[in-house]
């Protein structure tokens, strides 16, 4: 686990906000290579991508709050900390974040189309999970519960404890790892799909179903506290909007299972 990968006085480079970086610039690069043959500007798809991280990282930090309220009700003085802006926040009121703004970027820009930009974003959405959950893993966040499989990881940075608070010296599941693979496989289902959909929309309903069982499966893994839990810490935030996401996507799969890419204009 390397949380820093540069230090130069007082200037630091971590891992995870490199590969959070990278993770971006990687998902609006396919996108744009994705929307190329509907004719919509690169220009256009870059300024949709400026739209995206902030509204996603707003939508990040605010399902976190949310998460943890009675922690930063009780201790306003975190929200200026630099562990609060720090943070990434939790993924999917980043998701939300996003699809938010993208509605509201697309629907004031004529020459795109919100289902067909949602389409070509879903493999992007799932690569640039690949890419930023490693970050996770070199930062120690996210991390899981003790486990003694074979590949269990154990981390033994001081400085990652310290900010993150992953346990040390302690064999834990690499959740990161599992999500990471999970999603990189994802991508590649999507993109296939991408160029079978038989309706807008279908590939990324596939998004919402695929990454919602992923998940709510590796969250039974996930060791970390603050995420919001219920039915006696059975149950986190992110199951629930894990199930919620996938029977949304579920029922509009449903319901357009035998509409033809072209019957819809959006």
């Amino acid at each position: 686990m390397y949380p820093k990968i540069i230090e130069l006085g007082p200037i630091t480079l971590h891992t995870y906000g490199l590969l959070l970086a990278l993770a971006f610039l990687a998902a609006i690069s396919l996108l744009a290579r994705q929307t190329e043959s509907d004719e919509v500007s690169k220009n256009k798809i870059w300024d949709l991508g400026f739209v995206v991280i902030i509204s996603a990282l707003l939508g990040a930090k605010l399902l976190m709050v949310l998460t943890n309220f009675d922690y930063y009700a009780s201790q306003p003085s975190r929200f200026l900390s630099l562990g609060f802006w720090r943070s990434g926040g939790a993924y999917f009121g980043g998701f939300l974040g996003a699809v938010a703004g993208s509605y509201w970027y697309i629907s004031r820009t004529p020459e795109m189309r919100f289902w067909a930009i949602a389409d070509a974003a879903a493999p992007a959405i799932a690569l640039g999970q690949a890419i930023g959950r490693l970050g996770c893993f070199g930062a120690g966040c996210d991390y899981g519960k003790p486990s003694d499989l074979p590949w269990a990881v154990t981390f033994t940075s001081d400085y990652a404890s310290r900010n993150v608070g992953v346990p040390l010296n302690v064999s834990l599941h690499p959740t990161q790892l599992y999500e990471s693979f999970a999603t990189l496989l994802l991508c590649l289902m999507l993109y296939k799909i991408h160029r079978l959909r038989r309706f807008k929309g279908q590939v990324f309903a596939c998004y919402m179903v695929g990454y919602g069982l992923i998940r709510f499966s590796n969250e039974f893994f996930r060791g970390d506290v603050g995420r919001g839990l219920f039915f006696d810490g059975q149950v986190s935030i992110h199951q629930l909007i894990s199930i919620s996401l996938i029977l949304v996507a579920g029922v509009f799969i449903f319901q357009n299972r035998v509409t033809p890419v072209g019957s819809r204009s959006a």
